[in-house]
């Protein structure tokens, strides 16, 4: 399965895992619009990461990480529901189709945070963290956001190339106190292994080789794995929705000057056309049903 996500234990610690790898789904993102190769890369990595956060969701919903600022590079967006349905969009501010592999995420993103919604399709209430972008990499950034926000201490290796990406993730979950010290050292051990991962490993390698690589000397439990697939949730009734709320007004302007509405969805480029009639049709008001005596 290319496009699966996997969570594993290291028996005996305090290490829980993830791993992910997205071919078709990467390759359905990049495939919606034309973006240099360094956004190629930083969006693969993004979706692995948002892919492997999302595994923890509670929730029906789904989570979202923004990144934002005023530098060359503005927006990068992934949102990953809690079914392991991804899309994703980047926007930039031209000049980095010659950027080289060697920029990192503070030179395309000077002075810019990184925003993380949870998402709730019930009324439960939305939570939203926002950490600046301080880090070089995006590994580095939510590995900072996970420590600080969520006081769980995470390491991520993250891989793209344009064609596959992949991730894995390690996290130390809550322990007594009384046996901090050795479950400490297990952590220390267990990460220093997994920092041995390369990126083409994290590319070639399935969930299964990849971990008896890396962990030969643990007792790795592997459970099942979880497809990942590309999913836009836009539809004509969320276009309705979004005229509605900019109001009759502002439509019938657009309408007097363009003859109809047309709205493209920014993540998978589908396009949504009202002609007059159906646009102010969203307006009218339903008639009362007869009062029957």
């Amino acid at each position: 399965m290319s496009d699966s996500h996997r969570r594993f234990l290291i028996e005996g610690t305090p290490v829980r895992g993830g791993w992910v790898r997205l071919d078709q789904t990467y390759r359905e993102v990049l495939a919606r619009h034309d973006y240099p190769p360094i956004l190629r890369r930083m969006l693969g990595e993004l979706l692995a990461a948002t892919a492997l956060l999302a595994s923890n969701l509670k929730f029906r919903g789904s989570i979202v990480v923004q990144l934002q600022s005023t530098g060359p590079l503005q927006l990068l967006v992934v949102e990953c529901t809690d079914d392991r349905g991804m899309r994703a969009i980047a926007k930039w501010n031209g000049g980095l189709d010659d950027a080289g592999e060697d920029i990192d995420l503070q030179q395309l993103a000077p002075g810019g945070r990184c925003v993380i919604t949870l998402d709730p399709r019930d009324s439960s209430q939305m939570y939203q963290g926002i950490v600046a972008l301080e880090k070089g990499s995006i590994a580095e950034l939510l590995e900072h956001h996970m420590q600080n926000s969520e006081q769980l201490a995470t390491r991520l290796w993250l891989a793209a190339d344009g064609e596959r990406a992949a991730g894995m993730l390690l996290q130390k979950l809550p322990t007594d106190d009384d046996a901090a010290d050795a479950l400490d050292d297990d952590w220390a051990r267990v990460t220093l292994l997994g920092s041995t991962v390369r990126p083409v490993e994290l590319l070639s390698l399935d969930a299964q080789s990849l971990l008896q690589k890396l962990f030969a000397g643990e007792d790795v439990r592997l459970f099942k794995p979880h497809p990942v697939r590309f999913s836009c949730a836009c539809s004509e009734a969320r276009v309705a929705n979004a005229l509605l709320l900019i109001g009759q007004e502002e439509v019938e302007a657009v309408l007097a000057e363009q003859g109809q509405i047309e709205v493209a969805c920014e993540f998978c480029n589908r396009k949504y056309s009202f002609d007059r009639a159906g646009a102010l049709g969203l307006f009218a008001q339903p008639e009362p049903a007869p009062t029957v005596h």
